[in-house]
């Protein structure tokens, strides 16, 4: 007798399913009889089912189906055919196999002789194909994959645009001696328009996973960038509009640092648990299917949200509990650890003068809601303390004073003092934001957040007052997925990043003149192959540093990004 080795129906039907179609576990059925799907009119079917119920030779899904509703194939019977066959083979060896039985096996052998040689030449094919990368792969746990970004960035002032001092330390001297805080005007000099730039942000990621179920990831990153548009905003504003999340550096060089550190695993059926000494805050908060950095609005104010935490990356936990098929409930607490900035102030998780529940840290509570596959929003409240001897840093990113003014951290953007040019304790601040995206047809989105922040001030110096600053952000846009090519997507945007509500006579650098900034914001995920993209960005930025008479800034980037 002929004999085909296929490994059963199970493995057929996973690899003609769908790309996107969702394949369950296999398991051992009773009878063919159970699968709803297969006509009983064909007598190749009602043989099947007599021989499968005689001797349970038949794997498909656990819900008896092959594959949903649709209809049962040739090529899936078939498979179905071939998977009797190699449980009858052993059976055969030592006679206990009918002769009718034997009989109706080479007829249903010989109707389907042609279907059964192609699923053998098929799943020789596949052997082959899981024999070279077997041989090939960099390990049996862990898979390699690295980003590459190289960023050509261009930022336009209309004029001369000011800025409040990046000499903080000068300007808190000088709001001393006024002692006047509501009088107290604004320390302003003029930016340098910024010349053009090309840099490079590039990430090696480390997946590996011990049990199928959890994941240990390392990520390494190094890059040069600065965006020119840094070069014209007030001290504390670093990064605040119109520079795109992936022109940085990692660490203000080329050197090799680690960006991400974590551990991911299951607990039961509904529970993942997230651990490190470098969790990425983003990974978990604040998503937004149009505003990932990868493909969608890029920003730093757009991808990573505005005024939203205080903490990118830090050490500590977090608990995501899937407890329905629409919703689920994230709730994290990270220290500081960030590997942008110098250690001793951004580090403080692992600092021993401060440690893991020292004075920066933030604890965020977010519930995820998905009540139709087209629209998905984020409610979430964070909860931050804000270390005031922290970094100040100028429109270049060095480093101009430390905790001479107090805090310079979300909820708001900019430096705090008490009002007087004095210093401030630690801070406590709340957040409370949501966001959101709705695909009203496969080719029109929207999406938007809004974000409400409130941060204590508590003055050194005995017999000032305490206060607070108030501050919200908004961003609402139109994304046009597939515009021009499958894959691609187009985002417009319009932001507010940080408008100060309450609290301005605090900040001594970054209220500007009591305007609001504002931007508007376009770009384009263009994928030229599966491998490399393009991705053109347009900002435009009015009332910049929140100077009601700052001239535009327009800014343009473009970014080759490739992933492998």
């Amino acid at each position: 007798m002929k004999r085909v080795i296929i490994g059963g129906l199970g493995a057929i039907a996973i690899a003609t399913a769908p790309a996107t179609a969702q394949i369950d576990p296999m398991t051992q059925v009773p009878g063919a009889s159970q699968f709803r799907d297969v006509s009983p009119q064909d007598w190749a079917f009602e043989a099947l089912m007599s021989l499968s119920d005689r001797y349970d030779c038949l794997v498909g899904y656990p819900n008896g189906t092959f594959r949903g509703n649709s209809p049962l194939t040739r090529y899936e019977f078939a498979a179905g055919l071939n998977a009797c066959l190699n449980q009858l083979e052993r059976l055969i060896g030592i006679g206990e196999v009918s002769p009718e039985d034997l009989e109706t096996l080479e007829r249903l052998m010989r109707e389907f002789e042609a279907e059964l040689v192609a699923l053998s030449e098929r799943v020789d094919s596949l052997e082959d194909r899981v024999g070279f990368l077997e041989d090939h792969q960099f390990s049996t746990t862990t898979k390699l994959s690295s980003n590459v970004f190289i960023n050509l960035t261009e930022a336009s002032p209309a004029g001369d645009i000011k800025v409040e001092t990046n000499d903080i330390n000068t300007s808190l001297n000088l709001r001393r001696a006024a002692r006047n805080s509501i009088t107290n005007a604004p320390i302003v000099s003029t930016a340098e328009e910024p010349s053009t730039t090309l840099s490079y942000l590039s990430w090696i990621n480390f997946n590996t996973s011990f049990t199928g179920r959890d994941n240990l990831a390392i990520q390494l990153a190094a890059g040069t960038g600065n965006s020119p548009a840094n070069a014209l905003a007030s001290a504390g504003l670093y990064n605040t509009f119109g520079v795109p999340f992936t022109d940085q550096s990692s660490l203000g060089t080329s050197d090799v640092v680690i960006r991400e550190l974590f551990y991911t695993f299951p607990v039961g059926e509904k529970f993942r648990v997230t651990v490190g000494p470098r969790i990425n805050w983003y990974r978990h908060f604040d998503g937004n299917r149009y505003t990932f950095f990868l493909t969608g609005s890029g920003s730093f104010n757009s991808s990573g949200g505005t005024l939203v935490n205080a903490v990118d990356r830090g050490s500590g936990a977090v608990v995501q509990w899937q407890f329905s098929d629409i919703a689920s409930l994230t709730a994290g607490y990270l220290g500081e650890n960030s590997e942008f900035l110098p250690s001793p102030f951004f580090n403080t998780s692992s600092d021993p003068s401060k440690g893991l529940f020292g004075p920066t840290s933030t604890t965020t509570v977010q519930l995820s809601v998905n009540p139709i596959n087209n629209v998905s929003f984020n409610a979430f409240y964070t909860y931050s303390k804000l270390d005031n001897n922290v970094p100040i840093l100028d429109q270049n990113g060095n480093t101009t004073g430390f905790g001479v003014g107090g805090a310079t951290s979300e909820p708001f953007y900019g430096v705090a003092d008490d009002g007087f040019g004095g210093t401030i304790n630690d801070a406590i601040a709340h957040t409370f934001a949501i966001n959101g995206s709705w695909a009203i047809t496969p080719n029109i989105g929207l999406f938007g957040r809004y974000t409400y922040g409130i941060t204590n001030i508590d003055p050194v110096t005995a017999g000032r007052p305490d206060g607070e600053i108030r501050a919200q952000s908004l961003q609402l846009g139109v994304a046009f997925p597939d515009l021009g090519k499958q894959g691609a997507l187009g985002t417009v945007s319009y932001l507010l990043p940080f408008s100060i509500l309450e609290g301005r006579n605090f900040l001594a650098s970054g209220g500007g003149n009591g305007g609001i900034q504002y931007e508007f914001e376009a770009t384009y995920f263009y994928p030229l192959s599966r491998n490399i993209a393009l991705v053109p960005a347009f900002y435009f930025i009015g009332n910049a540093n929140n100077f009601s008479d700052n001239p535009n800034i327009y800014v343009f980037n473009l970014r080759t990004q490739f992933s492998f």
